[in-house]
């Protein structure tokens, strides 16, 4: 009675206009009353006449069946919704956001993204309408399914057939029925939300029906995708599954497969910032995976120190009981290491203790170094010995920094826990249930809680202290490894620093957190060791900056066969040069993919991403297209808007980059003022102001077009010095020397440019006066040709390898100076 009339009377009140609710449900009620006294009338009366109670039961189940047949012929979704609710309800849990936004009444047509074989079935269940859904018609005419695809009221498509399928749509939404299409015309193969074909612009248009857009966040990775088996093994490894359906604001029947695809991009940060409220936080999703793991490899060192997963998680076990006596009452621990299993350890084990981990950037300036641990209220700085000898003998100076803080070695920890205690640590790691330990070891922290502080990288000022949530780095790694699509043999190398949003999210905890084991390389400029590691260790995924990669490229030592297991090399943190993008391609036979984001996005906020062939082995979905940034990562958006007002531009048009997701920085360290001048609210939605001017183009490609910050104003004129960057660059005018823009104070014309330039070995013989005579025959327009050019030995650069602008400026306006 139950599972039949509290869906029915839910319909009856969806299905019923507000004003006529109270008369509609009454009348229910009293027919629902009256049908009742009648059979309870019958079988009394059949009981007096002699009718044997077994003929009555029998009777009564006639009817029931009778019942049950009229209720399939007349409601077959109904039965449909109730069917596969029963199969995959113990796997698969369902929220539905937004319901109210579909009509009761009227044609709606639903269009969204398709992540599987399984989206028209949650759909379905999430939705109280019957949907008649557009099929491709090769699956509508298997003999064993079109029979009860007919009762569907499903409508077949076809490539030859388009043209018929969408008349038919027309007139179902005309009829007022609701119809739902998945506009990209296939299932994604590679995580991403692909270009929307515009074919259902003529079926909507003059219906007067509606179109919801909706989101489907949760089925990717199940074995009804194209996902990886690796990233499958990740999901598989959760208790159960959370699938959720999120409807948007219905548009007019006027709207454009653009703006209809911008709106399920909006809501796809609904949807997944719904899935990561239900996710754990870092120290207890580690944990999980270290389980799983078990005796595979998790940390595979540089110097031979490998670690399973198990021993990894004894160690941490070990070295988080001491945090405890050594900082009992610290909520923030410093960390002064390079990407080594010492640093893994030394982060997990002060995020297992609830601690928030500030890795501090060691290639700055001493005092700066100080400044940011006496900002961030630091009293204990864990390093190592050996780390700190490594780091004098390339001239950084910590001495500031142990003034300002209490330098705790990681060797001298190791050495104070007892052999006994770190064997009793891994017997537990390797018998005791993941939720026990978890219950006993791990210190309770909510998502909203700061999980790591992150200074800046100062390429133009000061550093700034950013706060990362747990909610930020577990949503930016799970969205992140969606669309790497991991496979079961992957093995990341882990040579970005630390103190980078970029090495400590995604090249170190991520891998930890979906159970890809890492390899460790504390020097990203030492491409030697970087080539043999990637040989020794079959790296199949290689992330680093265009710098690094140019290194690479350079590099005598590293010959082409120590990559030949990369299956994806991604660069990011500052934009890729073209030459490196070709040189690589053409040393390594390597594509390089470039990603965008910043400190404040956790990092990563797009990435273009290898293209996939389709089943019709014509088509492609595309991933990539180079000198862009790619598509946002699933549950992110970009808006283009005026750097005033605010106001969204058209698709093409440059302006100020806001992107929005549930990686958005929790805000900056003690600096609220600064926080809300960075992070505006639209729409409901938090969006970070990136400070980058860029633009979108159909297909939902970012291509950024420079820092507003680096821009010289030349004669009233604003020319971006990125982009004179990239001409020269594509220009091939000063092959093979390195060089950056900049600008420097000019008396008559307010700013000029200026170059700074590195002359190889192989070109010593190049003079200023000849570099001036290529920049004139590069074809560059005479606004952005570099008026003074200085040699230098190198470009300034931070030690994450992003360009030094502000110490370029000041370099280049030093020498200005001194040249008269």
């Amino acid at each position: 009675g139950g599972m039949f009339l509290i869906p029915l009377s839910a319909l009856i009140q969806f299905h019923t206009r507000e004003n006529t609710a109270g008369h509609i449900l009454a009348s229910n009620n009293l027919a629902q009353n009256l049908c009742m006294l009648l059979f309870l009338a019958v079988p009394v009366y059949l009981a007096q006449i002699g009718v044997p109670q077994r003929v009555v039961f029998i009777g009564l189940g006639f009817i029931t069946l009778a019942g049950s047949i009229w209720a399939i012929v007349l409601l077959p979704q109904s039965m449909l919704r109730m069917i596969v609710k029963g199969l995959f309800s113990s796997r698969y849990s369902m929220h539905v956001v937004g319901l109210d936004n579909i009509p009761a009444e009227r044609g709606v047509l639903f269009l969204g993204n398709h992540i599987s074989f399984l989206d028209w079935a949650f759909l379905q269940m999430a939705c109280p309408r019957p949907v008649r859904f557009v099929m491709h018609r090769s699956y509508y005419e298997k003999w064993y399914l079109k029979w009860i695809l007919d009762r569907l009221g499903i409508i077949p498509i076809s490539s030859g057939g388009a043209a018929s399928a969408l008349g038919e749509v027309k007139k179902a939404l005309e009829a007022g029925h609701a119809v739902a299409l998945f506009p990209e015309g296939h299932i994604t193969r590679n995580g991403h939300l692909s270009s929307f074909r515009s074919g259902f612009e003529k079926s909507l248009a003059g219906t007067g029906a509606v179109v919801v857009p909706f989101y489907l966040q949760g089925l990717w990775g199940s074995i009804y995708s194209f996902a990886s088996g690796g990233y499958r093994e990740t999901i598989r490894s959760l208790d159960s599954r959370r699938v959720t359906v999120a409807f948007g604001t219905p548009l007019p029947d006027s709207v454009d497969a653009v703006r209809v695809k911008k709106s399920v991009q909006e809501l796809s940060i609904d949807a997944w910032e719904s899935h990561i409220s239900q996710m754990r936080p870092l120290a207890s999703t580690w944990l999980r995976t270290a389980k799983r793991v078990g005796s595979g490899p998790s940390v595979l060192g540089h110097d031979g120190q490998n670690l399973s997963g198990t021993r990894l998680l004894g160690a941490v076990l070990a070295f988080s009981k001491k945090i405890d006596e050594i900082c009992p009452n610290e909520p923030r621990i410093g960390i002064l290491l390079p990407p080594s299993a010492a640093g893994v350890i030394a982060n997990l084990a002060c995020l297992v203790r609830g601690r928030t981990v500030v890795n501090l950037n060691y290639t700055q300036p001493g005092e700066t170094l100080a400044a940011c641990a006496q900002r961030a209220g630091l009293k204990t700085v864990l390093t190592s010995r050996q780390f700190e000898t490594k780091l004098s003998a390339k001239g950084f100076d910590i001495a500031a920094l142990s003034q300002a803080s209490n330098l705790v070695r990681m060797e001298d920890v190791k050495e104070s826990i007892a052999p006994f205690s770190f064997a009793r640590q891994i017997l537990r790691a390797k018998l005791l249930p993941a939720w026990w330990l978890d219950l006993v070891s791990v210190k309770k922290v909510t998502l909203s809680d700061t999980a790591a502080i992150l200074f800046s990288s100062g390429s133009e000022g000061i550093p700034k202290g950013v706060e990362l949530s747990h909610f930020n780095m577990v949503g930016n790694m799970r969205q992140t490894s969606a669309v790497l699509n991991p496979n079961e043999d992957d093995i990341i190398l882990s040579t970005l620093p630390l103190f980078h949003a970029f090495g400590l999210t995604i090249t170190t905890l991520m891998p930890l957190i979906e159970g890809i084991p890492l390899v460790t390389q504390p020097d990203p400029t030492d491409a030697r060791a970087v080539g043999r590691l990637c040989a020794q260790h079959r790296v199949t995924i290689l992330c680093g900056t265009s710098t690094f990669l140019r290194m690479y490229t350079q590099s005598k030592s590293v010959h082409p066969l120590m990559l030949q297991t990369l299956r994806m090399v991604v660069a990011g943190a500052e934009r890729l040069r073209p030459e490196v993008r070709s040189g690589f391609k053409e040393k390594f036979g390597i594509d390089v993919f470039e990603g965008y984001g910043t400190t404040e996005t956790t990092p990563v906020a797009s990435v273009n991403i290898p293209d996939v062939l389709l089943d019709d082995w014509s088509s492609v979905q595309v991933g990539n297209k180079p000198g862009t940034v790619g598509l946002p990562l699933p549950g992110s958006q970009f808006r283009i808007v005026d750097p005033e007002t605010l106001q969204e531009l058209s698709i093409g048009e440059e302006g100020l980059v806001l992107v929005g997701g549930s990686q958005i920085m929790k805000g900056y360290l003690d600096d609220a003022e600064r926080t809300t001048e960075s992070v505006v609210v639209l729409d409901g939605k938090r969006w970070y102001k990136s400070g980058d001017k860029g633009k979108i183009d159909t297909d939902g490609f970012l291509q950024i077009v420079d820092r507003y910050s680096r821009f010289a104003k030349v004669g009233g004129e604003m020319v971006g010095l990125g982009a004179v960057e990239t001409a020269l660059a594509q220009s091939g005018a000063l092959a093979p020397c390195e060089f950056l823009a900049t600008s420097i104070p000019d008396p008559g014309k307010g700013e000029r440019i200026a170059l700074l330039y590195v002359v190889p070995a192989e070109a010593s013989t190049l003079t200023p006066d000849d570099i001036k005579d290529r920049i004139r025959q590069s074809g560059l327009p005479a606004l952005q040709q570099p008026s003074a050019v200085f040699q230098v030995g190198e470009l300034p650069r931070l030690g994450s390898g992003k360009a030094d602008y502000s110490k370029a400026k000041q370099i280049a306006r030093e020498r200005a100076e001194a040249s008269g």
